[in-house]
């Protein structure tokens, strides 16, 4: 059977409802993981636009004719199972914010690539309102994915450095040898 851009779409349409609604019931562990209030504030937001999503992508399923379906998203399942370990390792340490963020942009990231594919097959497919939904929901991730980059900047980083070696710089602090 000849697979076509059609299937692939719907099958990583699929995939992405998936990991949303498995990111739903991870992101309340990494909040009760934060330390830092800016870090839980701006994870518990996310939260919310993550629930605001799936309501997107059922309607974009919706835009193209099919029931709203998820297919296992592997990727997220293993990012999902990598960020629980880094919380566990990390907890308590002064790096553990740090670990949460590592492991939310890791997740952000996939989603970025992910709706960035979706947009361009929609697009290609005719399915102008799936465009403008997946769109919206692209720009909530990377905006995610920008405040968690600020969040380790402003402080998250720094804290992470606790007993390293002399760090340097302002806000873009690296171990030196």
């Amino acid at each position: 059977m000849n697979k076509t851009l059609a299937d692939l779409f719907l099958g990583e349409l699929q995939d992405i409802y998936d990991a949303e609604h498995r990111i739903t019931k991870a992101l309340p562990k990494l909040v009760k993981a934060a330390t830092s209030p800016e870090l839980q504030k701006a994870l518990t937001k996310h939260l919310k636009e993550t629930e605001g999503q799936i309501a997107k992508l059922a309607q974009v399923f919706k835009s193209i004719g099919e029931p709203a379906k998820a297919k296992k998203c592997e990727a997220t399942v293993g990012l999902l199972e990598e960020g629980d370990e880094i919380v566990k390792e990390f907890k308590g340490s002064p790096a553990i914010n740090a670990a949460i963020i590592s492991a939310g942009q890791k997740v952000e990231h996939y989603e970025i690539a992910s709706y960035g594919c979706l947009i361009e097959w929609a697009g290609m497919l005719g399915h102008d309102k799936a465009v403008g939904l997946l769109q919206q929901i692209l720009d909530q991730e990377k905006g995610a994915d920008d405040k968690l980059t600020e969040l380790a900047r402003a402080g998250s980083n720094a804290e992470a450095c606790d007993g390293d070696a002399e760090v340097v710089g302002v806000g873009k602090k690296s171990r030196r040898p």
